[in-house]
C-alpha cells in the first residue's frame, strides 16, 4: 500500500474484501475537500448484494465503523458505493401504467 492511503481508505479495503466473493476487483478512491473525506467503493457486480445487505444493513454498518475511524483521525467520512455498470438490477423496466 502506499503512503498516501490513509486509515479509513485501508479500514474500508480490508473490510469489504473481507466480504465479498471477488476481493481483487475491490477499489476504493478517497477524496478530501471542505466536507470531510469522501470514500467512493466500487465492486464487482456480483458482489453488490453482499456489500449492501438486506435493506441496507451491511452498508449502514460499514457506514457506521467508517464514522468512528474518522472520529478516531478528527475527519467526517462519507462512503458512496457506486452500482457498477450493467449491475444486478439491469434497465429499468419503463411503466406500462397509463395516466
Amino acid at each position: 500500500m502506499t503512503n498516501s492511503q490513509t486509515t479509513d481508505q485501508e479500514f474500508l479495503e480490508y473490510l469489504v474484501k473481507s466480504l465479498v466473493d471477488h476481493p481483487d476487483d475491490v477499489n476504493v478512491d478517497r477524496k478530501v475537500d471542505e466536507m470531510g473525506v469522501l470514500l467512493t467503493l466500487r465492486v464487482n457486480a456480483l458482489d453488490m448484494g453482499q456489500v449492501v445487505g438486506r435493506q441496507g444493513t451491511t452498508a449502514k454498518a460499514i457506514r457506521s465503523l467508517l464514522k468512528i475511524v474518522g472520529v478516531k483521525n478528527n475527519a467526517r467520512v462519507n462512503l458512496k458505493i457506486e452500482e457498477p455498470e450493467g449491475g444486478m438490477r439491469g434497465p429499468r423496466p419503463e411503466s406500462s401504467v397509463e395516466a
